[in-house]
C-alpha cells in the first residue's frame, strides 16, 4: 500500500490543519503584534501632532479677532458717550473765549452823521439826528473788507434813517430796533464780509 494514501497520513495532515486553523484564530483574537502595536501607536502621536500645528494658528486667529472685536466695541461705546454728553455752559463759554482770543476783535468808527428826521406833518421844525456809529467786527482780516465799503454803509444808513420819527426811538426797544435794522442793512452792504455788533458812541435828536 502506498505511504501517501494512508489512513495515518491522512489524520497527521488533519491535525496539523487544524493545529494552524487555531493558531491563525488564536492570533486574530489577540490582534496585532508588539511591533505593529509601536507602530500604529507612533503613526497615531504623529496625526495628534499635525492636528495640534493645525489648531494652534486657528485658535490664535480666533483670540485676535476676539481682542479685536472687543476693542472696536469699547471705542464705539466710548464715542457714543461722548457723541450724547452735552457741553456745560462753562465749556461753552471757555471755547468761545479761546476762539475770541484766537481772532481779537476789530472796532471801525464810522464819520458822525446828521440825518434830518421825518416829522410825521406834526412839527413846523424838522428834527435832526446826530449819530456816531462804531462797528465791531470779531474777525480782524474781515475789518479790512469792509473799510473800503464804509461809504456804501453811510449812504445806506441815512436813507433809512431819514425815514425815522422820534417817536421811533423812545424807549431801550426803539434803540434796540434801531440796532438790529442798522446790523441787517450794514451786513446786506458788505456781504460776504460779517459785522456783527452796531455800537452807538453818540446818538441825539434834536
Amino acid at each position: 500500500m502506498n505511504g501517501k494514501n494512508s489512513p495515518a497520513n491522512s489524520a497527521a495532515l488533519n491535525d496539523a490543519l487544524t493545529v494552524i486553523g487555531e493558531g491563525a484564530s488564536w492570533a486574530a483574537e489577540r490582534g496585532p503584534t508588539a511591533g505593529a502595536r509601536d507602530e500604529m501607536a507612533k503613526k497615531a502621536k504623529t496625526d495628534e501632532e499635525a492636528a495640534s500645528g493645525e489648531e494652534a494658528p486657528k485658535s490664535r486667529k480666533k483670540l485676535l479677532m476676539i481682542i479685536g472685536g472687543a476693542v472696536l466695541l469699547a471705542a464705539a461705546g466710548g464715542g457714543g458717550w461722548l457723541f450724547l454728553k452735552k457741553p456745560s455752559p462753562e465749556q461753552i463759554a471757555a471755547a468761545e473765549a479761546a476762539a475770541k482770543a484766537k481772532n481779537p476783535v476789530a472796532f471801525l468808527d464810522m464819520k458822525d452823521m446828521m440825518i434830518s428826521m421825518s416829522n410825521g406833518g406834526q412839527q413846523d421844525r424838522q428834527p435832526v439826528m446826530k449819530i456816531k456809529v462804531v462797528l465791531e467786527i470779531a474777525d480782524a482780516k474781515a475789518a479790512d473788507q469792509v473799510k473800503p465799503l464804509l461809504p456804501r454803509v453811510e449812504d445806506a444808513f441815512q436813507v433809512f434813517m431819514r425815514e425815522l420819527r422820534p417817536s421811533d426811538l423812545e424807549g431801550s426797544a426803539g434803540m434796540y430796533r434801531l440796532k438790529e435794522e442798522l446790523l441787517r442793512r450794514v451786513n446786506l452792504t458788505v456781504y460776504p464780509a460779517k459785522v456783527d455788533a452796531v455800537l452807538f458812541k453818540e446818538l441825539l435828536v434834536q
